[in-house]
């Protein structure tokens, strides 16, 4: 019972401690227990297994684009889509105490943090060394004890680690946010009229002409906004195809009903992942990018 307890307030991710994705539990699910896992794998397991409520799950950033493996892992996980969460990157210099910028010579960090921060690293004339994560080279590097040397992570990792952070917030862009997925095994009921939804759901075509095409007519037809459509390759055949999408709705809305139920004619395979509330970031984003756009220059 105490076990089952704790796994209760757990909530899982991918990575060694001081990870963004830890980071994005910490504001999250500030009463949960993060529970580091060495793979995506291990983070779907947990939640089956009963290790921890919750797994926080990076799909896709701004800059990097979409994270690898997801989109195949998801539907094989059982797990459910209840909720996302997106998390603005901001990246630390990272070295050991008595270390200044003048001493650093050697930047280790994941290598799509190093792309991030490329303009302050060419600035300092700074050498990029590619790490498996940004939180496992904050620890190497406060195991080096090397003052010419930092990692590009989190500050929740210079905590963790016993490092302080020479440079804040180098990375070169400013929109650098990351979008997180919350898991978990049992599907959340949510109302649609409490405030806009998300539904992500997986599909494949008919194994006819123009397939693809005819499937999402009933999208735009039905007014349904669709935020994210990605394709990738399952089986290891070139010729099966699974594409991974997300729209604006709750299932139960008549466009959004009848919008699926165009796709289900024309796939072989609709699954829905997860209905959700949306993000008020995502309201933040757009209106942001309306405003952009109405400025000239």
């Amino acid at each position: 019972m105490a076990d089952r307890f704790i796994a209760a307030q757990s909530i899982a991710f991918q990575g060694e401690p001081g990870a963004y994705s830890h980071l994005a539990c910490t504001i999250a699910f500030p009463a949960l227990t993060p529970l580091p896992c060495a793979a995506f794998e291990d983070a779907f397991a947990a939640v089956n297994e009963g290790k921890a409520q919750l797994a926080m799950i990076p799909i896709e950033n701004s800059v990097a684009g979409r994270v690898a493996d997801i989109h195949h892992l998801m539907p094989a996980s059982r797990l459910h889509i209840i909720g996302e969460f997106f998390a603005r990157v901001n990246h630390h210099l990272l070295a050991i105490e008595g270390s200044s910028l003048s001493d650093i010579r050697v930047v280790r960090s994941h290598v799509h943090a190093l792309g991030q921060c490329r303009d302050f690293l060419r600035a300092h004339g700074l050498k990029p060394v590619v790490a498996g994560d940004t939180a496992g080279a904050a620890a190497e590097i406060a195991a080096r004890g090397d003052r010419s040397q930092a990692a590009i992570a989190s500050e929740l990792a210079g905590r963790i680690y016993g490092l302080k952070s020479i440079a804040a917030n180098i990375e070169d862009a400013e929109h650098n946010t990351t979008r997180f997925l919350v898991m978990a095994r049992e599907a959340v009921e949510i109302d649609p009229r409490q405030g806009p939804c998300i539904t992500s759901f997986v599909f494949r075509v008919r194994n006819v002409p123009a397939a693809l095409y005819k499937a999402l007519g009933g999208f735009a037809t039905n007014s349904v906004n669709m935020t994210k459509l990605e394709s990738y390759q399952v089986g290891g055949s070139f010729a099966a195809t699974q594409f991974y999408a997300d729209v604006e709705g709750h299932p139960d809305d008549t466009s959004l009903r009848l919008a699926l139920e165009e796709l289900d004619f024309f796939s072989r395979e609709v699954r829905i992942l997860g209905v959700y509330p949306a993000h008020p970031y995502r309201k933040k984003a757009s209106l942001a990018a309306e405003l952009s756009v109405s400025q000239p220059g």
